[in-house]
């Protein structure tokens, strides 16, 4: 007799495979240690920085001193070359004017010369209306006149003056005079009036040549100049 009675179990259900999870572990804070190390740094940089400054701000400063204070007992000391190198560079920079003045024949009246700034020689000095000459800086400055008369006057003198004005609006005033003298009026005898002088100027002030009679002047090239030049 065949046993036809079957029992089918199904075998138990495969529990689910679990799959890991990730933890999140929190990061570390950096520590206090770390945090007092980078203060430092800073404040190191910052403090070598003010060092730098301060030392680049003390050199300028010498070295500027230095320069202003160079005396001319400091220049005893170096090579003959050296020095006269050095004078032709302070030469170049001072302001300095030669001026030739220009013909003013049939005027017998007194007045300023005017300049003839075609023959003349300026630098860093400038002129004004034809017969001042402006001062760019305050110094002492050397003051030079030669006025020539080719003629004489028997009523007036043979006179020529430098006049000094604080600026174009004030009144001028003289501040250097000089004579010559001709024994005759109708012989063809010149005279030169000359002076020189060291003045102090200021910046603006303006100077100018004066002379009694501008048809007595001889106004040949070398003749009548006016000149400054500052020390």
């Amino acid at each position: 007799m065949i046993n036809t009675y079957q029992t089918s179990l199904a075998p138990p259900p495969v529990p689910p495979r679990s799959r890991s999870q990730p933890v999140l572990i929190p990061a570390s804070l950096p520590s206090q240690g770390h945090n007092k190390v980078l203060v430092r740094f800073l404040v190191g940089v910052v403090a070598l920085h003010l060092l730098l400054s301060l030392a680049g701000f003390f050199y300028l400063y010498y070295h500027e001193h230095m320069e202003k204070h160079f005396s001319a007992e400091d220049r005893d000391g170096l090579p003959s070359s050296q020095k006269q190198e050095m004078d032709k560079q302070d030469t170049f920079y001072k302001a300095l004017a030669r001026m030739a003045v220009k013909r003013a024949e049939g005027k017998k009246t007194p007045g300023c010369l005017q300049w003839d700034t075609m023959h003349s020689v300026l630098r860093g000095i400038n002129y004004y209306e034809q017969i001042w000459l402006t001062i760019p800086e305050t110094g002492f400055y050397y003051v030079y006149s030669r006025v020539t008369f080719s003629k004489g006057d028997s009523t007036i003198p043979l006179a020529s003056k430098v006049k000094l004005r604080k600026n174009e609006a004030d009144k001028s005033e003289d501040v250097m005079k000089a004579y010559c003298y001709l024994e005759s009026t109708k012989n063809p005898h010149m005279c030169t009036a000359a002076q020189g002088d060291l003045i102090l100027l200021e910046k603006g002030n303006q100077l100018s040549l004066w002379v009694q009679d501008l048809s007595l002047v001889d106004y040949e090239e070398g003749a009548t100049s006016f000149g400054i030049y500052k020390l």
